[in-house]
């Protein structure tokens, strides 16, 4: 063992941060230093991105994965963290040699799930292994140009007496490849646990170390997955990649619309509304529900799933005074179809809406697209990226759309061709035009 750990630490340059990470950041003398550069314009070919066969997962990251880049990849058990790795290091791997390192599987076990996914390349090398020499060891003997640690809290520092998945070990083995992975501009990936509430497990230090956080969830009861960008030194952080587990693995939802309403065609039923979001550049087809209930109680309930509540409570508040609504005896729920989560202010109009529909128990055509921001006051404000919403109402066989009167002045030419605008001013306006017609 002192044998490997010597070698770790003198064979490679890279593999001087094994101790080296540690007595770099004490100051002490023998600690390896790094030369400073000139600010200068890039030449050609630096910063080139890597494709990583998800064009959802590249469109999140910016374009692909960058030299030298480090991504953390959380999620829950079972959600497909490292289905979605291996994927992409398999196609990585037409590129550069990448080293895959499993500490929770056996190396037979990751062979499985690639045979099931039918992925094959010369260039991936598989690796069952805890101990952070060893990996650094085999990285260096297999020439590799990529790493992924699956998962950071299974590695541990032969040095430290802490066991793995402690603060102290996750700590250090991260700053240790991550000092190697910046060294040599190799892209570094790192598969994290989640807590009970969903954030990531261990030391806090590990997000802002990294140089993008990525938090990979379900929604509709499992169809879907979603992988969001809470961090991206490189790229947006607005954006959602979409994806699909199928018996071939995932696969990218670029166009996924209709996991989010139902058909046009379903009957009208009272309390939904259809709006279109906007996530990052892409635009969704969302539908709100709402619910209406008489209570006895003194105090009735405001529920709500997929919107922030206090933003509920101030729309319900809105409709109470601008459209006369009577909830002060009503249980109200309000919930997005699909398990989204949004904070778009432009489904506001929906929410309203799909509140007085549910009230009044009259339904709202399959044909409208609601879109708009209510103001305390009942106006309707103009919203961002008007045009592109109502090209995705128009791809998505909506007839007719309601929008604030103040953003169709600014729309540049006729932006949804077939599709009827209806503008309002207030929400009374919106109501009329939508529950009773005009």
């Amino acid at each position: 063992m002192a044998e490997e750990i010597e070698a770790a630490r003198t064979e490679a340059p890279w593999q001087r941060g094994l101790s080296g990470v540690s007595e770099s950041r004490d100051g002490s003398a023998g600690a390896p230093l790094s030369l400073a550069e000139a600010l200068k314009r890039p030449q050609a070919g630096d910063g080139e991105r890597l494709a990583t066969g998800f064009s959802e997962l590249d469109r999140l990251l910016g374009g692909g994965v960058l030299p030298g880049q480090v991504i953390l990849l959380a999620g829950p058990p079972g959600i497909g963290k490292s289905t979605l790795i291996l994927q992409a290091a398999a196609s990585l791997g037409s590129k550069r040699r990448f080293l895959y390192v499993s500490g929770e599987e056996s190396r037979e076990q990751v062979l499985g799930r690639a045979r099931r996914l039918a992925l094959s390349s010369e260039r991936l090398f598989l690796l069952s292994e805890t101990n952070l020499a060893s990996i650094l060891a085999h990285a260096e003997k297999a020439a590799a140009e990529g790493l992924v640690i699956d998962s950071i809290q299974t590695i541990f520092h032969p040095e430290l007496p802490a066991s793995p998945g402690s603060v102290v070990q996750v700590r250090e083995c991260a700053f240790a490849l991550l000092a190697r992975a910046k060294a040599a501009g190799l892209p570094l990936f790192l598969l994290g646990h989640v807590t009970k509430d969903g954030a990531l497990a261990g030391p806090k230090l590990l997000e802002h170390m990294v140089d993008t956080v990525l938090y990979f969830d379900s929604e509709r009861q499992g169809a879907l997955r979603i992988l969001r960008a809470t961090k991206n030194r490189f790229g947006p952080t607005d954006e959602i990649g979409l994806f699909e587990m199928g018996a071939e693995g995932l696969r990218d939802v670029p166009e996924a619309s209709s996991f989010f309403r139902f058909g046009a065609s379903d009957d009208p039923v009272a309390g939904r509304a259809s709006s279109i979001s906007i996530e990052g550049t892409r635009p969704l087809v969302v539908q709100v529900e709402s619910l209406a209930v008489y209570t006895r109680y003194p105090l009735p309930r405001r529920m709500a799933t997929g919107i922030d509540l206090n933003r509920v409570l101030v729309l319900l508040a809105a409709s109470e005074k601008h459209l006369r609504l009577k909830l002060e005896n009503q249980d109200v729920f309000v919930s997005l179809a699909g398990g989204l989560k949004l904070k778009d202010p432009a489904i506001d109009l929906a929410v309203c809406l799909s509140v007085a529909s549910a009230l009044s128990d009259v339904p709202i055509g399959p044909e409208w697209a609601l879109v708009g921001e209510v103001g305390l006051l009942g106006q309707l404000r103009s919203v961002s990226h008007l045009e592109t919403r109502l090209k995705e109402a128009t791809r998505a066989g909506f007839r007719r759309a309601l929008v604030p009167s103040r953003s169709v002045k600014g729309l540049p030419g006729k932006a949804a061709v077939g599709l009827e605008l209806v503008e309002a001013r207030d929400l009374a306006s919106a109501a009329k035009a939508v529950l009773q017609g005009s």
